[in-house]
């Protein structure tokens, strides 16, 4: 925060529910901000990147019911810069399109508090696209109108029906479920030939996105028949009927699927971004954290002995960042590691490994900490020993192969492992179609933050028997990737999926 007395407000657009259409502009200042005043219809994925020192403060509003007044949320706007802060407020969409942006704005220009504008992408293009309706097309249609169907309770003002007709072009109105009928008649009062195609889109951008194409004539009761219900955008003129042809989103291999995925923040990116190729919407429900011991007197004092170690053993990424973080602390590098071989438990611990310049000499074929004690305790001899930096609360199976074989180890601990305990942890859902879990410790997590799920309802996808029995112990569903790598667990949700 710079020393000047006044903060700054940004309106920042959120764009539809799909985080991949963020703008990086947004994302940016999502991640500086000190507070973050958002509405109710801000996709998870958007949610998630908001950093847990912000504050954030809740004004979600649905139609016909504002939860906070517009007149306090300027307020709030206003008190918030005043205090000096960095100030992102978050809104659904685009904040000029129907975003009551412009009113935002008022006070904080008339107070001379500094704002800028971040566009983000509109619904009204966005949830068309993502069902294969182009709003405009050379063959049919080179105008666009956007209207709100959702106007204000004292406002007497009706839609202008007949200059929209005359305009012709493409019509999409915005948050007009509920007046859907009036709509539609409107537009055939105005005369409009009652087989003009028109489409309501519910949920546009999400996993389930569902759309009921028909004519200006039948959508209302077509959209009653399939219990169609808000959010949606009803979208009037020819260029619905390209849906049938230009429809893509659910065709992809997890298009029509919402996962969970629960691993630690700072480790989900890569599982994330694999789900998200194939289509999927990804909610980001970190349910356990990492916290690594920043004074570790026992593992400075191996560092400062690694001539005792013939063999140096990892049991997860976290070990690996830890453990070479330290060493740099000290002042010390590779070479300080040299004649030392080292072992792994999974694909992901030995790209940690090997991104340091160190190739991994051991790695069972199995990954688990059982299949990995049992290959050193095969492997390693009586005269060599073994330092192990991992998690405090780490499996046993681990080193009960080395005791048994007498083989000498240092078991030291780097790092807690904290269930549930991720303060910007989102809740599970029903909307959800499946949850994924990486570790036993990531299920005792969700349980944690979870207390009113039902879990017998709970589609789990394991890495391993271990995850998987936690999973079961809590009556889920299970089903458990082939080998433990992101991969193969990426391959199990297809193969689920379809």
């Amino acid at each position: 925060m710079s020393g000047d007395k006044k903060g700054k407000v940004w309106l920042v657009g959120a764009g539809p529910s799909d985080s991949g259409l963020f703008t990086l502009k947004g994302k940016y200042l999502l991640e500086r901000a000190d507070v973050v005043v958002c509405d109710k219809l801000i996709g998870r994925g958007v949610m998630a990147m908001i950093p847990d020192q912000a504050e954030i403060i809740y004004v979600g509003k649905t139609a016909g019911h504002h939860t906070v007044p517009q007149r306090e949320i300027n307020r709030i706007l206003l008190e918030q810069a005043l205090a000096g802060k960095r100030v992102v407020r978050l809104k659904g969409g685009d904040p000029f399109v129907f975003g009551r942006g412009g009113e935002e704005l008022e006070l904080l220009a008339e107070e001379g508090i500094p704002f800028e504008i971040v566009p983000g992408i509109t619904s009204a293009v966005a949830v068309p696209a993502y069902n294969g309706i182009p709003v405009t097309h050379r063959d049919c249609c080179s105008a666009l109108h956007i209207i709100t169907g959702h106007r204000k309770a004292s406002e007497e003002e009706e839609i202008d029906y007949e200059a929209l007709v005359r305009a012709g072009g493409t019509m999409v109105f915005l948050m007009g479920v509920t007046a859907m009928g009036k709509i539609c008649g409107g537009l055939l009062k105005a005369g409009m030939d009652k087989d003009t195609p028109a489409a309501i889109l519910e949920r546009g951008t999400t996993a389930h996105q569902r759309r009921v194409v028909s004519t200006v004539g039948k959508l209302p009761a077509d959209s009653e028949k399939e219990g169609i219900k808000p959010p949606a955008v009803i979208i009037v003129g020819e260029v619905c009927a390209l849906a049938e042809r230009f429809h893509w989103a659910e065709d992809r291999p997890l298009g029509k699927m919402k996962i969970a995925v629960t691993r630690p923040r700072d480790r989900s990116s890569t599982l994330a971004e694999k789900l998200a190729e194939l289509g999927a919407e990804v909610v980001l429900l970190p349910s356990v954290a990492t916290q690594p011991f920043r004074e570790n007197k026992r593992l400075r004092e191996a560092l400062d002995h690694t001539d005792n170690y013939r063999w140096i053993v990892f049991t997860s990424p976290v070990g690996v960042k830890t453990f070479f973080r330290t060493m740099k602390e000290m002042g010390k590098d590779i070479r300080s590691l040299a004649g030392i071989s080292f072992g792994v438990i999974g694909e992901g611990t030995k790209k940690a490994v090997e991104e340091k310049g160190i190739l991994v000499e051991l790695m069972p074929e199995v990954y688990s900490g059982k299949a990995l004690g049992e290959l050193l305790a095969r492997t390693v001899s009586k005269e060599e020993r073994i330092l192990i930096p991992r998690a405090a609360a780490g499996t046993e199976d681990v080193i009960i192969p080395l005791r048994k074989e007498g083989i000498a180890f240092d078991d030291i601990p780097v790092y807690d492992t904290l269930e549930g305990a991720d303060s910007r942890g989102a809740l599970w859902d029903e909307t959800m179609d499946m949850a994924v879990f990486t570790s036993a410790s990531t299920v005792r997590g969700f349980v944690k933050m979870n207390p009113q799920a039902d879990f017998s309802s709970i589609r789990a996808v394991c890495i391993g028997e271990q995850t998987a029995a936690a999973a079961r112990q809590q009556g889920m569903k299970v089903e458990i990737s082939d080998k433990a790598t992101i991969d193969s667990l990426v391959d199990k949700i297809r193969e689920i999926a379809g």
